[in-house]
């Protein structure tokens, strides 16, 4: 759990009392609001941190609000030469907190006249907020554990894009040889540490130095790297606001300097690979487990080097660890040594400092003599971005252009979209379930300022609504027309995304990415006119309206559509639809529009010329959504699926598309991308299932061991692994030839992406619904949900039995070329 910053206060050490009065009469004169002679007052020490001590004032006047400053002096006695240079610290922050954004407390005066307390001092604001003592986060839920965490490296990011010279730091240390000055420094303080036998000196810390020096990376003032450094970067240095998840200060800048920033990075990252505790050293997060929602160290990393521009350092990066944990070591030596003496700031904390050294030298040789300094799912980070997809799935993304929408999608669904996902069920297990969520609305706007929007359209499809649709008659910018035409991507590069979409079912009509609009789109791109586009093209690229897609019935087996009874007649300048239509997916929706709806003009023509598509507005008389249809339960409120029934509907012979007799040509043309999103966005569910079924294996007991111990567990998820990557290969291919070759010639590996996709997913989900028991069948996660979804395209995208068929066909016309 968080601690306020008042649960961090103590007693005073009896032996770091100072002069009260001295100490008033100096603070009147110098900070700001500071009462002249206050009724009221109070000081107490911070228990945290082992550096320099650190105080909270109270004080105010008889019947004023109390006023609450921070003190931060030089410990007392005998200190390490140019150590606890409070001086700097005040510079540093009021730099920082005049010229930048940089999350820091306000600074009121500095005093260097010791006979005020007795040591050198500084006064700043106090800053209520809460403070993560254990980089763990026992206690926190695991999206705020996420958030915390990308907080933690924008805050570390954002400190090291600051220009030191424009804010007057240029001069406030030396930006070459960084890493070789402070291994020498440390050497020193190390040595002078242990002068006295307390601790006593480790010969391994030796061999470290000497190792550190044969290592040191190239550096130079005009380097990437070079910059301001905090020198104490990690999550118990920065204070969290009350109730956001945004750091509202750093504190302890004793160390910092200018120098190479890539020790910031690394001394940050110790967490995840050494757990160093108040009496011991243990494995970190990378051995030891993560917690539900803190990030992996690749997936930390790369957040950081996206936001600060930077490189990760793959060949240097074993230095950069172990010099962290040298310098740690080095420090805990000389807190132990100030505890003999008598004048260490944390208490008795102190006492277990001279183990710790020892235990953080081994540490660092353990880490020294890795084979690979890679954890499970390394990075690769070239220009701060992560060209390994980050941790899942991915691996071999197509283009630079991909990999950065996949990066803000992957970060947009972290931050909007599975928090709010309880939410959204919520609702639509309620009486308002046939309403729109006031935040999906929001998150739609959102995405759109984030480029998340209409990704799927193909780049063809793109550059010919660009022709046939912006010719300045709407009212959108030539940047907005671009906007609502989407990324311009291939089949192949929307696959990278469309699968990060299928992590949630929600996700996908935030970013207008949802069937059966895509589909809708695609045919009214294709296939519609200009009138046609401009009255409903338009609106559905904008996200203002949804659309439904009629076309299964429920008296026929509508997997074979020369079977559909639904009659579009000509009558004048009409046509009249009648029928009944069942699952017309989106029929419920508030939002939906506009139906594409699939019948016959001709009972008399070739088969597979009867049938057409017709648009029909949802709200011509005789259009009738009779029920919505549960899904295993499910009736996926407010989209929906419906049985609709036509009776004498009446709709402008102008709304047929492409001409009678077309609906097989545009049904083909419709269903190969759009079933092929259907495949993408299983393996995105699979990759969910992954996930939950990873965390929950971890985290809960079966007869004495977690179910990740149990061999049985670890076969049956290895073979999901298998089955997930192979899969994902498979749909990327499928996409791949959709590119080059059209639908027609790519129909085989498309019908086995549809066969394999369902039911690989369909295996994931049920494995990680039977490791969470009873609540992976209950509506408590979303794998019930995902499991309904991949069932029901193995029906809704084609039954097996006809892809299977169109496989083999293809097989025995290869045999006879």
């Amino acid at each position: 759990m968080a601690r306020n910053t008042y649960d961090l206060l103590s007693k005073l050490n009896p032996t770091q009392h100072f002069p009260i009065d001295s100490l008033l009469r100096y603070c009147s004169s110098n900070v700001s609001g500071f009462p002249h002679s206050p009724s009221h007052f109070t000081i107490s020490q911070f228990g945290h941190g082992q550096s320099n001590p650190t105080y909270l004032i109270e004080v105010g006047d008889q019947g004023s609000v109390v006023k609450r400053y921070v003190l931060r002096k030089k410990p007392s006695g005998t200190l390490l030469a140019s150590a606890h240079a409070v001086d700097r610290e005040f510079q540093v922050l009021q730099a920082l907190g005049t010229h930048t954004q940089v999350p820091v407390p306000k600074v009121f005066c500095f005093c260097n006249d010791s006979t005020v307390i007795g040591t050198p001092f500084y006064v700043m604001e106090f800053l209520e907020g809460r403070i993560y003592i254990d980089p763990k986060l026992p206690g926190v839920a695991p999206e705020t554990r996420r958030a915390i965490y990308r907080e933690t490296a924008k805050t570390l990011a954002s400190l090291h894009s600051s220009n030191v010279d424009s804010i007057g730091l240029g001069n406030y240390g030396r930006r070459n040889d960084y890493c070789k000055r402070t291994i020498e420094r440390w050497a020193k303080q190390y040595i002078a540490s242990t002068s006295e036998g307390k601790p006593e000196r480790n010969p391994k810390m030796f061999a470290l130095i000497d190792w550190l020096r044969s290592q040191i990376p190239p550096e130079d003032s005009s380097g990437a790297t070079a910059g301001l450094v905090h020198g104490d970067f990690r999550i118990d240095n920065l204070v969290f606001h009350p109730t956001e998840d945004r750091v509202i200060g750093i504190l302890d800048w004793e160390l910092s300097t200018l120098g190479n920033q890539m020790c910031d990075v690394a001394y940050s990252c110790l967490p995840y690979i050494a757990d160093i505790g108040n009496d011991k050293v243990q494995n970190g997060l990378e051995h030891s487990g993560l917690p539900e929602g803190i990030p992996s160290l690749p997936e930390y990393l790369a957040e950081y080097c996206s936001l600060a521009g930077r490189k990760w350092p793959l060949a240097e990066w074993k230095f950069y660890v172990a010099f962290s944990l040298f310098r740690a070591a080095s420090i805990f030596a000389g807190i132990y040594n100030r505890w003999v003496k008598g004048n260490a700031s944390g208490g008795e904390r102190a006492r277990y400092t001279g183990r710790l050294a020892n235990e953080i030298i081994d540490a660092a040789w353990q880490f020294i003599k890795r084979e690979s300094v890679l954890p499970q799912h390394p990075p690769s980070v070239a220009n701060g971005k992560d060209v390994l997809g980050l941790s899942s799935g991915g691996r071999f993304i197509p283009s630079q252009k991909v990999l950065t929408l996949r990066n803000k999608l992957i970060k947009f669904m972290e931050e909007h979209i599975y928090p709010m996902e309880s939410e959204f069920y919520k609702l639509a297990q309620s009486e308002k379930r046939w309403t729109v969520h006031p935040a999906e609305e929001e998150l739609k706007e959102l995405a759109k300022k984030e480029g998340l929007w209409n990704l799927f359209i193909p780049l063809d499809s793109a550059a010919i609504a660009k022709k046939l649709l912006f010719d300045g008659s709407n009212n959108h910018s030539n940047d907005a027309n671009d906007l609502l035409l989407g990324a311009g991507l291939t089949n192949l590069e929307y696959g990278y995304l469309c699968e990060i979409m299928g992590r949630s079912v929600w996700a996908p009509q935030v970013f207008n990415c949802g069937a059966p609009d895509t589909g809708n789109m695609e045919v009214l791109l294709r296939y519609g006119n200009k009138e046609q586009q401009q009255k409903w093209l338009i609106p559905l690229l904008e996200g203002k309206i949804r659309s439904g897609f009629a076309m299964t019935e429920p008296g026929v087996a509508s997997s074979d559509a020369t079977n559909i009874e639904c009659s579009i007649k000509r009558q004048g300048d009409s046509y009249i639809i009648n029928g009944r239509k069942w699952w017309t997916s989106g029929a419920m929706d508030p939002r939906c529009k506009v139906l594409v709806v699939m019948g016959k003009t001709d009972f008399n023509a070739e088969i597979h010329k009867q049938q057409s598509m017709i648009l029909v507005d949802i709200q011509t008389p005789g259009v009738h959504i009779k029920r919505p249809l549960l899904v295993f339960g499910f009736d996926d409120a407010p989209h929906g699926h419906a049985e609709v029934i036509f009776e004498n509907v009446r709709v402008p012979a102008k709304n047929i598309l492409l001409g009678e007799g077309r609906g097989f040509e545009i049904a083909q043309g419709r269903l190969g991308p759009g079933r092929l999103h259907h495949c993408m966005r299983l393996v995105g569910a699979a990759e969910r299932g992954m996930q939950l079924m990873a965390q929950r294996a971890i985290n809960r007991k079966t007869f004495g061991k977690f179910i990740a111990q149990h061999g049985s567990f670890l076969s049956d998820m290895a073979k999901c692994r298998i089955d997930v990557e192979m899969t994902r290969l498979l749909v990327l291919e499928a996409a791949d030839q959709l590119d080059k070759h059209g639908n027609k010639k790519a129909r085989g590996i498309l019908a086995m992406a549809k066969v394999a996709t369902p039911n690989m997913a369909l295996k994931v989900l049920d494995m990680a619904i039977q490791v969470h028991g009873a609540a992976g069948v209950s509506s408590d996660t979303v794998l019930a949900h995902l499991w309904a979804t991949a069932r029901t395209l193995r029906i809704a995208d084609g039954p097996d039995e006809v892809h299977l068929g169109t496989i083999a066909k293809v097989e025995l016309q290869r045999a006879k070329l």
